[in-house]
């Protein structure tokens, strides 16, 4: 009634005035309650003088009896909320409380209540209880004092926060304030099991310290309480004291810390001196951090005492002297100490580098050992670092430009030691110095050049030169005239000579040479120098007639590749390496298929599978970043090169005879494994790229699909159709192109010569449309479970569950801009898994392994969240895909089953027995992948609930005994730890 009109609240109270006015505290409660639930519905549409007469009876109701103040209290939120609330109205209301209520005796909904109260008054009517001055905060003391619900806390912490920062009147009552909430400090609870409220500690701990740190009135109060908790024996105490301190110190300035700086000094180097906590180290140096920092930042008037310089002086007459230690036992210790409080300032970095860098270079000097080297040059590459903080300082220069001869001195020692550890960390060094603009003379740069090719290419171990490569990749785009005009020579020299060395000694140079003018290419400039290097490599390989030809050109491919991964995100480099590039390899391909069409298949490299495998990447990678201005142009050139043979695009275009590689004779074989090249580069265009004559292209591509003999360019074509397919914009056309596909596919899959060509087919197109929801993918889904069925076919179509679930690395995927719908792995099994569980039961026995092989595939790329839920119903299929004589099933299903023990003991604990006789069975497979998945899961089934288990152990470790003597290491290698975990279980602690 109150809510459409027809009642006025005044009219509720004189309806329930019998209630109101009786005896009996019951009823009266009963009364008071339903005008509360009205109210809390209704405060919106009350009016100002309802208002006004509701608080004042709600007033007077605070002194009645205790069973009536919770529907009072719920009565004051209702109007706590209303906008019409008359001024002062507020305060009358909180006096109220504070005077007639003991608010802690009362139930936590209650509290509750209250708290509500006060911080909707404080959100809206913050000037009137400001004008209470301190009396509101005292208020709120008395309030809170002895809060122990966790739920009321979390309120309470906020309602203090919102008194401190928007500025309340504190009055004397700050230390009451402070002592009222750091009595929680720190933080010790434990939510209970089940708990619905789901507050967790960390929350306590967070908003407390947003209380403790909310101002520097607590400092003289908290500072002494953090030094007693950190000097306790407790961790978790330690951990939140540190963590506390590093807040406060955003806020503090000198006048709060100078009376605690040598006792938190002492306890911060306590602490890193003795703990053998990773955890405590690393927050003691960021309170040391943060205690430099925040002494930084002060301003200093002209009479106050520097405590910047005095705290940094203890610290460096209580750390630095380690540093010379011959035992060099507080080494890191004191040299992390050092770094943390060099680190928050340049004042600070200036005043510990001056006293320390010249110590470092000393000591490196003084010790010969490379360990204790390492470790040196480990602290100095500390201090290195910190440098690159305040590298747009400029007078910043100063410290480390006088320190500049020797500092070099020492890292190119380091580049030339024997110890590989060192050289790794003079490398790192290298790298830092190179970033730090102007600090490196032009001779240093070509030293640092000429290290980094002799590390690169002739150093034995194979991490210095990755190391070295990786640095000139990072140092080239700060000074690539440096590395395009010295690295790159130097490396196209070593790649071109011909060495008397042996074969196996020159190849490894040239390998490496190939990787470290890849690992260069960082910026344009070196990217026009080292890619024609690489190309014209290629050519000189591809003309050669060495065995090692078809290795070398993977090789070079791979090295493309990197260099296309780095210029994709550089507009400019992406360009230059497409047009550069692309065009280049199609030539080189073509050239190598008129070479062949006269003669037999396949004789040059170039057309072997592995290679073109690997110029695959390289196309699509060059091709995926490009503007939708730029692709359009390139595939006006490409798609003719492959529908008309229009080759005047190409570089060294004169070939002896057209190129059709659509056309049909067998003479064509080799220009049709181009085909692979093709669908590099169309199907990683962008989306809004237009390609020209798209219909004929598709149907030449259906038509090379079905009919090839070459497993390789049937496969290829299929994968080109299906990746166009896929970007298709929906329509009549997509329409008629896909009716055509199942027109040819159909008829092939029943008989004839080409049956795996249709299949594969088959397979892309149903990937292609099930990534896109087209609603043909059910009936393609369909036409593919009914083979699991087909003796010939049914374990190549149940092994294309896989390619239908995984992720395609060259097409189909994100990267080259595929149509991929969420969640697609999902839709695919809810709609496909019960038809596969239906085809299993009824099929026969010479096919049931089909059903079960495509079923562990589905599963096996599912979410596992997804796999969990669903674990009940399919279960059994999988204990039963176990005794499956087909080891690619059992792999999969071992590989299926492994996450779930661990992340659904419980269900799985119900079949434990079946588990374990399976599981040990399958750990004599004649196959070792099987035999390590079996005792991997026979780990595993150690996460199931212990007394499950026990009945279990004795047989499990009898059985795991014989693998221990496997003939495969990684085999025996399982086993150890699978019986290790079995020989524990039940053991006390565990």
């Amino acid at each position: 009634g109150v809510k459409d009109g027809t009642w006025t609240v005044l009219q509720l109270v004189e309806a329930l005035g019998f209630c109101l006015e009786n005896t009996d505290p019951r009823t009266r409660g009963r009364g008071i309650q339903l005008l509360s639930q009205v109210l809390l519905q209704c405060y919106s549409l009350l009016k100002e003088k309802e208002v006004l007469h509701l608080v004042l009876f709600y007033e007077s109701r605070l002194q009645d009896h205790h069973l009536v103040i919770p529907s009072v209290l719920q009565g004051l939120r209702a109007l706590s909320m209303c906008e019409v609330l008359s001024p002062g109205l507020a305060v009358s209301v909180l006096k109220a409380i504070f005077q007639e209520v003991h608010v802690q005796s009362l139930l936590q909904l209650d509290r509750h209540t209250v708290y509500s109260i006060i911080t909707n008054f404080m959100s809206t009517r913050e000037e009137e209880l400001k004008g209470l001055g301190a009396n509101f905060t005292f208020g709120f003391i008395q309030v809170m004092d002895g809060e122990k619900d966790p739920r009321n806390l979390l309120v309470a912490f906020q309602i203090v926060r919102d008194l401190i920062a928007k500025d309340y009147d504190l009055g004397p009552f700050v230390e009451e304030l402070f002592e009222v909430t750091s009595c929680y400090f720190p933080v010790d609870f434990t939510p209970p099991p089940n708990d619905p409220h789901g507050i967790q500690r960390e929350d306590l701990i967070l908003s407390l310290r947003a209380v403790l740190a909310s101002t520097p009135q607590f400092a003289e109060f908290l500072l002494p309480l953090l030094i007693e908790k950190l000097d306790s024996e407790l961790q978790s105490a330690k951990l939140d004291s540190l963590q506390t301190l590093t807040a406060c110190c955003a806020i503090y300035g000198q006048k709060e810390l100078q009376e605690f700086l040598p006792s938190l000094w002492s306890s911060l180097r306590r602490e890193v001196f003795q703990t053998a906590s990773e955890k405590i180290e690393t927050e003691c140096l960021a309170a040391l951090h943060a205690l430099s920092a925040c002494l930084s930042r002060s301003v200093l008037s002209s009479d106050s005492e520097d405590l910047l310089d005095s705290f940094l002086s203890s610290i460096l007459q209580d750390c630095r002297h380690h540093l010379c230690e011959p035992d060099m036992k507080l080494v890191w210790p004191s040299a992390k100490l050092l770094q943390a409080a060099a680190g928050a300032s340049l004042r600070t970095y200036h005043c510990i580098t001056h006293s320390v860098l010249p110590l470092l270079l000393e000591q490196y000097t003084k010790h010969t050992q490379s360990s204790q080297r390492r470790t040196i040059l480990e602290m100095l590459l500390g201090f290195l670092e910190l440098q690159q903080k305040w590298a747009h300082v400029e007078e910043d220069e100063s410290i480390l430009l006088s320190l500049q001869a020797p500092v070099c001195s020492v890292v190119f020692s380091a580049l030339t030691d024997p110890s590989v550890q060192l050289q790794l960390v003079g490398i790192k060094a290298l790298t830092v110095l190179g970033s730090l603009q102007g600090f490196l003379s032009s001779s240093d740069l070509e030293l640092v050049v000429d290290h980094l090719v002799r590390l690169a290419l002739h150093e034995e171990d194979s991490q210095s030169s990755e190391a070295a490569m990786e640095a000139a990749g990072s140092l080239a785009p700060t000074y690539p005239k440096v590395f395009s005009g010295r690295m790159v020579p130097r490396l196209e020299e070593e790649l071109q000579s011909e060495r008397e060395e042996s074969n196996h000694n020159h190849h490894s140079l040239q390998q490496r040479c190939l990787q470290a003018l890849a690992a260069v290419s960082t910026h344009t400039s070196i990217v026009r120098e080292t890619v024609p290097v690489l190309l014209q490599y290629l050519q000189k390989v591809q003309k050669g007639t060495e065995a090692r030809n078809t290795q070398d050109m993977v090789s070079v491919c791979q090295s493309l590749h990197h260099v296309a991964l780095q210029c994709q995100q550089d507009a400019e480099g992406c360009w230059y390496f497409h047009q550069t590039v692309v065009p280049c390899l199609l030539a080189m391909a073509v050239q190598a298929t008129m070479q062949e069409s006269t003669h037999r298949l396949p004789g040059k490299a170039l057309l072997e599978e592995e290679v073109l495998a690997a110029m695959i990447p390289v196309i699509s990678a060059a091709t995926t970043h490009l503007s939708p201005e730029l692709a359009a142009q390139s595939v006006s050139h490409v798609v003719p090169l492959f529908l008309d043979g229009e080759v005047s695009f190409l570089p060294q275009n004169s070939f002896p005879c057209s190129f059709q590689p659509f056309g049909a004779g067998e003479c064509l074989e080799a220009q049709r494994r181009l085909v692979a090249l093709l669908m590099a580069f169309v199907c990683s265009l962008p989306r809004n790229v237009a390609i020209p004559q798209q219909e004929w292209l598709l149907r030449e591509l259906l038509a090379l699909s079905c009919s090839c003999n070459c497993p390789f360019t049937a496969t290829t074509a299929a994968k080109c159709f299906a990746g166009l397919v896929n970007k298709h914009p929906a329509g009549q056309q997509l329409d008629e192109i896909l009716q055509l596909a199942v027109n040819r596919m159909e008829p092939s899959l029943e008989e004839g010569p080409h049956r795996k060509q249709a299949l594969t087919l088959l397979l892309w197109v149903t990937k292609a449309l099930v990534l896109r929801y087209h609603p043909l993918s059910s009936c393609l889904t369909d036409k593919l479970l009914g083979l699991l069925g087909d003796t010939e076919l049914g374990p190549a179509a149940a092994d294309g569950f896989s390619l239908l679930m995984a992720e395609s690395p060259d097409v189909l995927h994100k990267g080259c801009h595929a149509d991929v719908r969420i969640m697609f792995r999902q839709r695919f099994f809810t709609d496909n898994v019960p038809k596969l569980v239906q085809g299993f039961h009824g099929a026969g026995p010479d096919v049931k392994a089909n059903y079960l092989k495509g079923l562990s595939h589905v599963l096996n790329h599912l979410p596992k969240p997804v796999l969990v839920s669903e674990l009940p119903t399919l279960l059994s299929l999988l204990l039963e895909a176990l005794s499956c004589s087909d080891r690619v099933v059992q792999l999969s299903t071992l590989s299926c089953l492994h996450p779930l023990l661990l992340e659904a003991p419980q269900v799985m604990s119900l079949h434990v027995n079946t588990l374990v006789t399976k599981f040990l069975d399958l750990t004599s497979s004649p196959t070792m992948a099987v035999r390590i998945a079996a005792l991997r899961c026979a780990h595993a089934l150690t996460s199931l609930p212990t007394t499950v288990l026990l009945p279990y152990k004795g047989r499990v470790i009898r059985a795991l005994a014989k693998p221990l003597d496997d003939k495969k290491r990684l085999v025996r290698k399982e086993a150890v730890a699978a019986r290790g975990e079995w020989f524990l279980l039940g053991s006390p602690g565990r």
